[in-house]
């Protein structure tokens, strides 16, 4: 069915597959695993439609976690040289949806972010522990053990920050200098920014990225590059500067997703029952097979 566009220059929103994945409800499965778009291959050709998926699993394989105007807070459309679409009330307003189509209406750079409502978990001590020494919260583990409640379950409550870039148009000029809409800042409270055109990368050239937390810098956060290459996963690990900068050596094409993950302890904790607020940043993207910056 298609559906009516907010504004005369807005993209347009397709309903598609119904989705039985488990973003629907504070479900377990989400908490340890990465939450991604599924990256479209750039460029895309102005006109053209693209399917938008939201994925979530381990390994940079995932399932359909699905779109639904519950579970979501924002999802935005930028583009150059338009205003932001405001994409949140195209989707179904009960169970989520596997996929929504996309419709590519301009040339350049398309950005699209989406940030989840929060949700809550409670996990045992010891696997709460675990999966923090995986994403580089050890911090969280020390404070714990100095407040006396590190063998207490911990109570979470969490939530996405994600975006996905997509190159639309002739080669030229949908990788052009001028068009810095990859670096646009959607307002995420965990936010991962290229300093760089991903999709005008060649395989071996660096990729720099600023990782933010409430519009400051966030220094000495692990950040991790996921890639499959003839079948294998690789997988990049760096920290961030005290600037929140890192740099990563993009050594293939193909399909790439960059995550992070952030807590502090939570506000509110008193009405809500959670100790801890956490913060999953990704962005994903097409590297493509060869340089598109000329």
């Amino acid at each position: 069915m298609q559906l009516s566009r907010p504004t005369s220059k807005a993209a347009s929103l397709v309903r598609s597959l119904a989705v039985l994945g488990c973003l629907w409800g504070p479900a377990p499965c989400l908490q340890a695993h990465e939450f991604w778009f599924a990256p479209i291959a750039s460029p895309q050709a102005v006109g053209d439609t693209v399917t938008l998926r939201l994925e979530v699993g381990e390994q940079f394989a995932g399932d359909p976690a699905g779109f639904s105007i519950p579970t979501t807070r924002t999802l935005r459309h930028y583009r150059t040289g338009q205003a932001t679409s405001d994409l949140r009330p195209f989707l179904p307003p009960g169970a989520p949806e596997a996929e929504v189509t996309l419709a590519l209406d301009t040339p350049g750079i398309h950005l699209l972010a989406y940030d989840s409502t929060p949700q809550h978990i409670t996990l045992e001590a010891s696997k709460f522990h675990a999966y923090l020494h995986d994403e580089g919260l050890d911090f969280v583990k020390a404070q714990r053990e100095q407040s006396g409640t590190a063998q207490l379950p911990a109570r979470e409550r969490y939530r996405r920050h994600i975006k996905t870039l997509i190159a639309v148009g002739p080669t030229a000029q949908a990788v052009k200098e001028l068009d810095t809409t990859y670096a646009l800042h959607a307002g995420q409270r965990l936010e991962l920014t290229p300093m760089r055109n991903p999709l005008a990368l060649a395989p071996g050239d660096a990729l720099p990225i600023r990782v933010t937390f409430d519009n400051q810098p966030l220094g000495n956060a692990l950040v991790k590059a996921w890639h499959k290459h003839n079948g294998q996963l690789v997988m990049i690990r760096a920290t961030t500067s005290a600037t929140g900068e890192v740099h990563f050596n993009m050594p293939y094409a193909g399909d790439w997703m960059v995550s992070v993950v952030h807590m502090t302890p939570a506000v509110g904790s008193d009405e809500e029952g959670v100790d801890w607020d956490s913060f999953w940043g990704n962005l994903s993207f097409h590297l493509p097979d060869r340089s598109l910056a000329k």
